[in-house]
């Protein structure tokens, strides 16, 4: 294993110290409101199988050896600095949330606009971290299959993802949310 196949899953580890915790607290939370279809949670694993399951079977095997590129070495670092800025917004996306945290469309029964944190700067902070994961995991796992993984499929999933999510908090919040829709940009901050 490479520096940066091991540093990649250092940044795995990371995110499981700061999500397992606060998603055993979440589980204990009663919903409101509920919309998790089978197209969501298919792509929630097919999601998870780019980031996590297809590296571990590119660290501990060779089947994978054939996809194989080499970039120069200075990209390797690159990626390492985007998959800590990813890890760092990852965690600051779930500090500000607290419980308001979810995997899926949820509403809790004490849910609650975060506009503070990260969320001033930004709307969609999980998402801007999971970008920046996927051009991380480009850099770090060279490997044509591997490496674009998280790629190919995080951006269906976004398209398909926030407008939903959107809805819904237009539907729980409304023109609290659309003012902040307003002022505060999607996965980049508004010039």
């Amino acid at each position: 294993m490479d520096i940066y196949t091991a540093i990649f899953f250092l940044a795995i580890l990371a995110e499981s110290v700061i999500r397992v915790p606060l998603n055993q607290k979440r589980k204990a939370e009663k919903k409101v409101v509920s919309q998790v279809t089978s197209r969501e949670k298919s792509m929630l694993f097919l999601l998870w199988g780019g980031m996590f399951v297809l590296p571990v079977l590119y660290a501990a095997t060779s089947w994978l050896d054939f996809a194989n590129y080499t970039l120069p070495a200075w990209t390797g670092w690159l990626g390492v600095v985007l998959i800590g800025g990813s890890v760092f917004v990852f965690w600051r996306a779930h500090a500000d949330l607290g419980l308001n945290w979810s995997p899926t469309l949820e509403i809790r029964e004490k849910h609650t606009l975060i506009t503070r944190g990260i969320y001033s700067v930004i709307r969609h902070p999980m998402y801007a971290s999971q970008l920046l994961w996927s051009v991380a995991q480009i850099l770090l796992l060279q490997n044509w299959i591997v490496g674009f993984s998280s790629l190919v499929v995080f951006f269906p999933f976004y398209f398909m993802r926030v407008p939903a999510e959107e809805q819904l908090m237009l539907e729980q919040f409304g023109d609290q949310y659309r003012s902040y829709m307003q002022k505060v940009g999607a996965v980049f901050p508004k010039l």
